[in-house]
């Protein structure tokens, strides 16, 4: 499975899914169901985006994904 992996092709698609949530539309819905919808979609994008963010490789058959956490400043 090493073999056939592509990092980033991997790292687009969650790139993808981070704007896909990012502007997923919001059902109707309303009271408490609302707000766990929007709570969910604030934790998708930002755990796509970090992952979109990443950079990686797979050494000796681990992915090694890199992401920078530091503030733009900081870089």
């Amino acid at each position: 499975m090493v073999d056939e992996l592509d990092v980033e092709a991997m790292i687009s698609r969650f790139k993808e899914r981070a704007e896909a949530v990012r502007t997923r539309p919001l059902p109707p819905v309303g009271g408490e169901e609302r707000t766990l919808f929007i709570q969910r979609a604030q934790e998708d994008f930002q755990d796509f985006a970090i992952i979109g963010d990443a950079t990686g490789v797979c050494e000796d058959g681990v992915l090694v994904l890199r992401v920078n956490l530091r503030p733009p400043a900081d870089s």
